[in-house]
């Protein structure tokens, strides 16, 4: 199963969280920060629907596959404070 990492970090002159290198918006406080990284990662083990996505790949050639909703990652919250 997928993990992803959700790591609150200094930003911005403030707080933000980050994951795969992206960073959120910044949050004024730490505390803020660690709020919507639990909000963020929560809505992401939420299972949807199961549904048919096409997308092409590198060389232009297009796939279609069934994306299922069940298939939710594992979220963690990385805080060094």
């Amino acid at each position: 199963m997928t993990e992803v990492t959700y790591e609150i970090v200094e930003h911005d002159g403030g707080w933000a969280y980050k994951v795969d290198g992206v960073f959120s918006e910044p949050f004024p406080t730490h505390a803020a920060a660690l709020k919507a990284a639990k909000h963020a990662a929560a809505e992401q083990r939420v299972p949807g629907e199961t549904a048919q996505i096409q997308f092409e790949d590198a060389k232009g050639k297009w796939h279609t596959e069934t994306a299922s909703g069940s298939d939710r990652p594992n979220t963690t919250i990385k805080d060094k404070s």
